[in-house]
């Protein structure tokens, strides 16, 4: 376990090896799973701003998903996330022809539509964050990959030898900062270094 400030990570952060490999899943990810994206309060008010500027780039399914249950829903277990097509899909991706899965809120923010990327569960995916629930100000932060889907990202990040923590260094910093990384590749350094 890593503990910079109130954040604790788990080893495997800088001790596994990880490289999304999209055109062996597809973005499965934005598809399999137990509900859709997390969403922060700052993200859901950023849906409800952007999305006019997002709507025109969504399936019609995904535009008559988010018309029924709404811009963002209230899981049970997973707080507010997206909505999702029939429990499936994310309502703001859209399913290519190819079988390849692009999230039109990445596409919106690539075409300069909006100001963020895409919600940060999604961009910091495999690693996932909880709040602890004795008290919010501490989190923990795992990296759980699906081998069902992310067999081949694992197996990819073992060729190049990338770990996890510099595979996500943008979402890292993203959702840090920047100081929170550099202290967070110092002590990977130091780890690899004990290790050798």
């Amino acid at each position: 376990m890593i503990a910079i400030d109130n954040v604790f990570l788990s080893d495997d952060i800088i001790e596994k090896q990880f490289i999304c490999n999209l055109s062996s899943c597809k973005g499965a990810c934005c598809e399999v799973g137990d509900a859709g994206a997390p969403l922060n309060s700052e993200e859901k008010l950023a849906l409800k701003q952007d999305f006019p500027k997002i709507k025109h780039l969504l399936s019609p399914e995904g535009l008559e998903t988010i018309k029924l249950q709404g811009k963002f829903v209230n899981d049970v277990e997973f707080g507010w996330v997206t909505p999702t097509i029939n429990n499936q899909l994310c309502a703001y991706a859209k399913k290519e022809k190819s079988g390849m899965i692009i999230c039109m809120i990445e596409t919106a923010y690539n075409q300069g539509l909006i100001d963020w990327k895409k919600p940060i569960s999604c961009h910091l995916f495999p690693i996932k964050i909880e709040k602890s629930k004795l008290d919010k100000n501490i989190e923990y932060v795992n990296y759980e990959p699906r081998l069902s889907i992310c067999s081949s990202a694992c197996a990819l990040g073992e060729e190049k030898k990338v770990p996890v923590y510099q595979f996500l260094k943008e979402p890292l910093i993203r959702k840090f900062g920047t100081d929170f990384y550099k202290t967070l590749e110092e002590i990977a350094v130091y780890k690899n270094n004990l290790n050798e």
